[in-house]
């Protein structure tokens, strides 16, 4: 998706909270990727969806905003024979994760016991688990941060995708920390005494 097409996307949403609720998910991946290891974000997606899109456009990302911490590693439940070496690590690097990992769970449908588990085994080593899911009541007891689109069909799906990768790479604008300094200026003193 282009610049321009995700300018109008923004606009059509404007007022519906989805901008907000992508910028604050995205924030909270840009937070913890910040404070983590060059090679410390693993993105998996579920046994019939790899989030190979939004690894692309977190690369992509990491690249102009100048955060390469952002660049994922995808984690593949089949690595296919002969795939190049940026594709092919698999689910056991889920079991071998400790502190200072991000790990980001891409779900459109249930994420399924067996990815449950090895999300699981990577949060008590340490790691720090995002959720971008669909609704899935196991995967948001696991998460440290979530972003749930209930309901949501493949392409309203891969429209947050496209927002949160957007809304990561991009950094305060000056006006937006005037905004923030001008409202601090105009709100009440606090009684110190």
């Amino acid at each position: 998706m282009d610049a321009v097409r995700v300018s109008a996307l923004r606009q059509s949403l404007t007022g519906s909270g989805w901008l907000e609720s992508a910028g604050l998910f995205a924030g909270a991946l840009r937070h913890e990727v910040s404070r983590r290891t060059a090679g410390g974000l693993l993105l998996v997606g579920t046994e019939s969806y790899e989030p190979w899109h939004l690894a692309a456009h977190l690369d992509d990302e990491a690249l102009w905003s100048g955060v390469p911490r952002l660049a994922p590693t995808l984690l593949r439940h089949q690595v296919p024979e002969g795939a190049p070496a940026h594709l092919s690590y698999g689910l056991g690097r889920l079991t071998e994760v400790r502190r200072g990992v991000t790990v980001l769970v891409v779900a459109p449908a249930a994420a399924g016991a067996p990815l449950l588990e090895r999300v699981h085994d990577a949060r008590r080593g340490g790691a720090t688990v995002l959720a971008l899911d669909t609704g899935d009541r196991e995967l948001a007891g696991l998460a440290h941060e979530r972003l749930a689109v209930p309901g949501a069909g493949e392409e309203p799906f891969d429209l947050v995708q496209h927002l949160v990768s957007t809304a990561a790479g991009a950094t305060p604008t000056t006006r937006s920390r005037l905004a923030r300094l001008a409202q601090r200026l105009a709100a009440p003193t606090a009684a110190r005494w």
